[in-house]
């Protein structure tokens, strides 16, 4: 049934389609995600604690404002 390239290329074809460019990577991690915890399950192994979510960027803070007072002589 798949002997030929080409039908491979038409597959991929209708998959960017309906999903679009964008999507695809998305749908992918989501997939290996999936088949990840498959495994697991498969193997009994307990699922991994979940990690604490931590800011990619961590708040900036304004520097000090200090006042300069000029002295009369």
């Amino acid at each position: 049934m798949w002997d030929s390239p080409m039908h491979l290329l038409i597959i991929a074809v209708v998959v960017l389609v309906l999903f679009g460019g964008r999507k695809i990577p998305e749908v992918m991690k989501g997939l290996g995600q999936g088949v990840r915890e498959f495994k697991d399950g498969m193997r009994g192994d307990p699922p991994p604690p979940p990690q604490a979510s931590q800011p990619v960027n961590p708040p900036v803070t304004a520097p000090p404002v200090t006042v300069v007072t000029e002295e009369k002589k």
